[in-house]
């Protein structure tokens, strides 16, 4: 919203931690897909369920952002849009855009699909780290989770040392695996008995306080230690996504009460949040090409809540009309074929 309709005043320095969301989606991705994880499902079906729950939706949410971020005329001076190339587009179908750290790549077609990419890298690797995972119990788990924090901190403290070095380098999607993997030891963890007693508020707390940090020691006096923080906020921020959801999850198999985000609401905008992140720059940067930028003010709270509505309206359709129908479809034909195969394995050993 900061590039449409910005608040005044500080308030704007939290935003900036914004991208944080992203953070927590990749280390929850790898928590769900290893906690519903079973080892009688063949790979290939783990792939297609994978590819039909993100792809169809991808797609139409391609389709919608193409004419709001590309235009065929000249590119005025300063402005978000890009020069149509089909070429470049194309990445983002096959879903390969976020491989380049050029900005007109990473960030083409609907710029929020970067993200796919790593979660098609995150897809194809767990079968292989849960290879390794499995045999695991909780305290090799937790070795792996803790190992994968360990890499993401030594990785950015290389890069801050040796700035110019290949490390600088390493593609986007590589750097981001550590968060999947931390999702993953954890989850593997808690299904082998693993119940932390972390209560709710503390784990929550701690995303909170991560960002209050970050944002006090980037006042910090230059040459201070503290200085250096802001550098590992987005590492720091990923163990307090862990915790956080240790701290709800667990509560929840020990049978505690309900918690709020467990109510029949958040569960269905839970449904609808992948579509939500789809579409939601889209209608922001159609409401700047359409209204053009608003000065900072408290009046564009009006703004926030207006597009949040938008935005929460076309998630609901995106959801309902292509992304749940469309799964559901692609894993039937899927299913039906894996029943097939092992309908004829079957009837060959009986023959046999």
């Amino acid at each position: 919203m900061r590039v449409f309709a910005p608040l005044p005043g500080p308030i704007t320095q939290v935003f900036d931690y914004g991208y944080f969301g992203v953070t927590f989606f990749f280390v929850l991705s790898g928590f769900v897909l290893t906690w519903s994880a079973r080892p009688n499902v063949p790979t290939s079906t783990f792939y297609w369920r994978r590819f039909a729950r993100i792809w169809p939706a991808h797609m139409v949410a391609l389709v919608l952002a193409i004419p709001v971020f590309y235009t065929l005329a000249a590119v005025p001076e300063g402005s978000f849009l890009k020069p149509f190339d089909l070429g470049i587009i194309l990445l983002s179908v096959v879903l390969i855009q976020a491989w380049w750290a050029n900005p007109a790549i990473l960030y083409s077609g609907n710029p929020a699909a970067w993200t796919l990419t790593c979660e098609a890298l995150f897809y194809a690797l767990h079968p292989w780290i849960s290879k390794v995972l499995i045999p695991l119990a909780k305290r090799g788990a937790l070795i792996l989770a803790v190992g994968a924090v360990a890499a993401a901190f030594a990785y950015r403290a290389g890069v801050i040392v040796w700035p110019e070095s290949a490390l600088a380098l390493v593609p986007l999607p590589v750097m981001r695996v550590p968060e999947f993997i931390l999702g993953m030891g954890l989850a593997w963890a808690m299904r082998s008995g693993w119940r932390p007693r972390i209560h709710p508020f503390v784990g929550i707390g701690s995303m909170g306080a991560v960002i209050a940090v970050v944002l006090l020691c980037t006042r910090a006096p230059a040459g201070s230690l503290f200085t250096y923080i802001p550098a590992f906020s987005n590492e720091l921020f990923t163990i307090a996504c862990g915790l956080a959801i240790i701290a709800l999850a667990s509560a929840s198999l020990r049978g505690k009460r309900p918690s709020r985000f467990e109510s029949a609401t958040q569960v269905k905008l839970g449904e609808w949040s992948f579509a939500f992140y789809l579409v939601h720059a889209t209608f922001i940067y159609l409401a700047l090409r359409i209204f053009g930028y608003q000065e900072p003010s408290w009046w564009n709270l009006l703004w926030f809540a207006g597009l949040l509505a938008v935005d929460l309206v076309a998630a609901w359709a995106l959801h309902s009309f292509v992304e749940r129908p469309a799964e559901k479809r692609m894993r039937r034909w899927k299913d039906r074929r894996d029943h097939a195969r092992v309908a004829v394995k079957q009837e060959a050993s009986v023959s046999g």
